[in-house]
C-alpha cells in the first residue's frame, strides 16, 4: 500500500546504508521520517518521493562526464527485448541476463536481491521508466543491462501511473557507493529526454539501442 510504514531497518535495507546513516539522516531532517514515541517511522510514498527526487536532481556535468562511461558498463549483448506482461517476470529475465557479466559472481543473489528491492518499493521513477538497482558483495565493478519491453507493464506502481516500457538494472559493489549513486542518476536525467526513450523504444535490435545509449 501507498501509506505502508516502514522501520529504520526497512528502510537501511532499501537505500542500501547503514541504519546509523537513516538514523542520523532523520535526525537531522534530512529524510522524510516521523516519531512514534522514541521511534522513528517512514511513510513508505514519502520516502518513494524522496529517492525519486534525489535520483532527478541534476549531477555536475563535471562528474558525469569523468565517472560515468557507458561503453565501460554496458554492452550489446546486455541490452534484450522482454516480451512478459508482469514486473517480476521482466526483472528475472533482465537479472538473468546481467548475471551472465564477469562483474556478476553470484547470479542467484542478484536475482533474489533485486526482486527483494521491488517488493520493499517499487524502482519506477516516471515516464515509463523504473531502474532496479542493487549493491551486493558478490558483485566485483558495476555493472548493467537494459530491458526494452514489447509490453505495458501496469503493476510497476510508477508514482505517475505511467506503464513501465525501459528497465534500467545496475548491480555494483560495496564499496561503489558514489559511483553507483551518480550512475543511477545520470541514466535518470538522460532517460528523461522524450526522443531517447522514444528511440529506445523504437530501435528494432540491441546494437541499435546501444548506440543510442552511447552516445553521450
Amino acid at each position: 500500500m501507498e501509506d505502508d510504514i516502514l522501520t529504520i531497518e526497512e528502510v537501511a535495507k532499501y537505500l542500501r546504508v547503514s541504519e546509523r546513516t537513516v538514523y542520523d539522516w532523520a535526525q537531522k531532517g534530512e529524510i522524510p521520517a516521523g516519531k512514534i514515541g522514541t521511534v522513528w517511522r517512514f511513510k513508505k510514498s514519502e520516502i518513494e518521493k524522496w529517492v525519486n527526487a534525489r535520483l532527478s536532481s541534476p549531477v555536475k556535468q563535471t562528474e558525469t562526464v569523468q565517472q560515468v562511461r557507458v561503453k565501460n558498463i554496458l554492452s550489446p549483448d546486455r541490452i534484450i527485448y522482454i516480451d512478459h506482461s508482469t514486473k517480476r517476470d521482466a526483472i528475472v529475465e533482465l537479472a538473468q541476463n546481467l548475471a551472465t557479466a564477469p562483474q556478476i559472481k553470484d547470479g542467484s543473489e542478484l536475482v533474489r536481491e533485486i526482486l527483494k528491492r521491488e517488493e520493499l518499493m517499487s524502482t519506477a521513477i516516471g515516464r515509463g521508466l523504473a531502474i532496479p538497482h542493487v549493491r551486493l558483495s558478490s558483485v566485483t565493478d558495476l555493472v548493467m543491462s537494459v530491458g526494452i519491453c514489447k509490453n505495458e507493464l501496469i503493476d510497476f506502481q510508477a508514482i505517475d501511473d505511467t506503464p513501465v516500457r525501459l528497465l534500467i538494472m545496475i548491480a555494483a559493489a560495496y564499496n561503489q557507493h558514489s559511483y553507483y549513486l551518480q550512475t543511477l542518476s545520470f541514466f535518470s536525467s538522460k532517460l528523461k529526454q522524450r526522443e531517447v526513450r522514444d528511440s529506445l523504444l523504437n530501435s528494432t535490435n540491441p546494437l541499435e539501442a546501444y548506440n543510442i545509449l552511447t552516445n553521450e
